[in-house]
């Protein structure tokens, strides 16, 4: 949300990277709540979480990149994440509405 209020300037050199770290941090933010609905949230676990995610979602598609393989490499990655915030959202509406 902030983002979009104050529109930050992206380096060229980064945005190709941006949108596989913000599923990543996604996936976080969902296990995080997931985490946090289930009563076993540990905020060091989840900031070393949400970094680390960004980091090897970023590092993954770097290496593509270099190898010749990004868009491969990025699909896979999305495929991934996408399948484990699909889980983390089944989860938390589980919980939420006990269904």
């Amino acid at each position: 949300m902030v983002g979009l209020l104050v529109r930050p300037e992206v380096p060229a050199v980064v945005e190709p990277y941006l949108p596989i770290a913000v599923v990543a941090a996604l996936d976080a933010v969902f296990g995080g709540l997931r985490a946090m609905l289930d009563g076993i949230f540990v905020d060091k676990v989840f900031v070393v979480s949400f970094l680390s995610n960004v980091v090897v979602a970023a590092l993954i598609v770097f290496l593509g990149d270099k190898l010749g393989v990004g868009a491969q490499l990025s699909t896979g990655v999305v495929v991934v994440l996408g399948i484990r915030i699909f889980s983390n959202a089944a989860a938390i509406r589980r919980h939420v509405f006990r269904a």
